[in-house]
């Protein structure tokens, strides 16, 4: 974890110096000093060194174990969600937001997340709120069960205004080429199981600033009683992060496949893991989206299909098992307090062009 600086004093002559181009390297170390103990919490026992290097260390002998070991990788960020974080000034949870981007996509493989860097560019320097990022960035590795070994905090003036920021991570991780996940194992009559989401998640957020703020007019401060929280509350919410519990389910019943619901939607990111022969059905009739999707509707008169292919919906995760392991995904899932059920079935792809495609109508 390091700054754009070498960590000398700022030159006192007249001349120009990177301090006054606008970039504060004491304020960089500082940075560094307050993120220390949030980064060492992430640790794993295979991590090498600390904070200050430049590359971090990850001792690969680990993998040994594995017989022909797969290294899965991701990279993202979370999109225009931080500028709700800046106007709010809550800088503490859009990390979980970074680590569920990355590392729910590397366990749809069925791979156990290891280790993650991130990239942290701002306007300005605040100390205390790049640590809080970093926080949050710590908070979100613990919670996927990976280290933070490094990462990088740029100061961008000129580019950034002074309480500008946007964050970015990589991460890798490993799973046995034999228990690779995805469309190769999914057989016809296999089900599809649905986990529910927290909320909006860390997409489609252009579409719900321009409908929220600018065609509503809303505010992020006023109090909305299907919430029953603010609205900007209820926009930060943070991203559930799935790693542990996709790992945990993979570990007691038989899996064939997950899909992360991000960018695309429901729909489209379902189809990408079901191979060409087949085909995803998904009820809607299983599940009634939270409240958040029917304001973002309602205040822009968004069609349903436009909604379907922006948001999640409220499904983050989707697992497809064979049928006859149905009750024990749903019990293992239940027993970490994941709400999940079954939302649709795989089959034969015949005259349709989809790999997935939603039928029927919400619950109410």
């Amino acid at each position: 974890m390091s700054t754009e600086s070498s960590g000398r004093a700022p030159h006192a002559g007249t001349g120009a110096s990177y301090a006054s181009a606008g970039v504060d390297i004491e304020a960089g170390d500082r940075a560094v000093e307050l993120m220390k103990e949030w980064v060492k919490k992430t640790q794993r026992p295979e991590v090498l060194g600390g904070l200050g290097g430049f590359a971090g260390l990850f001792d690969a002998s680990a993998l040994k174990r594995y017989e022909r070991p797969l290294l899965a990788s991701a990279t993202d960020g979370v999109g225009t969600k931080v500028d709700i974080a800046r106007q709010m000034g809550v800088y503490d949870t859009i990390g979980h937001d970074l680590v569920a981007m990355v590392m729910d996509d590397i366990v749809v493989c069925g791979a156990e997340p290891l280790f993650m860097t991130d990239y942290i560019c701002v306007g300005k320097v605040h100390p205390e709120r790049v640590a809080a990022i970093v926080k949050g960035i710590a908070e979100g590795c613990v919670l996927a069960g990976c280290a933070l070994v490094g990462g990088e905090t740029a100061e961008h003036p000129g580019l950034l205004g002074p309480d500008d920021f946007d964050v970015a991570g990589a991460g890798t991780g490993v799973v046995e080429y034999d228990r690779l996940l995805g469309a190769d194992r999914i057989r016809t009559g296999d089900a599809v199981i649905a986990m529910a989401s927290s909320g909006l998640h860390s997409n489609g957020y252009s579409l719900v600033r321009h409908v929220l703020f600018e065609r509503a007019g809303m505010a992020l401060e006023q109090e909305v009683a299907e919430f029953g929280r603010t609205l900007g509350e209820e926009l930060l919410e943070p991203t559930k992060i799935y790693s542990l519990d996709c790992l945990a389910l993979t570990r007691t019943a038989e899996v064939h496949a997950y899909s992360h619901i991000t960018g695309g939607g429901l729909a489209a990111n379902l189809a990408r893991v079901v191979p060409d022969h087949l085909h995803a059905t998904v009820d809607r009739s299983t599940w009634a989206p939270g409240a958040v999707f029917d304001l973002v509707g309602k205040a822009g008169q968004v069609e349903r299909l436009e909604l379907e292919k922006t948001l999640n919906m409220g499904v983050g995760m989707m697992a497809v098992v064979p049928a006859e392991s149905v009750d024990v995904a749903l019990t293992t899932l239940a027993d970490r307090g994941v709400d999940a059920w079954v939302a649709g079935e795989i089959l034969d792809r015949g005259e349709r062009t989809e790999g997935a495609t939603l039928t029927g109508d919400y619950a109410s």
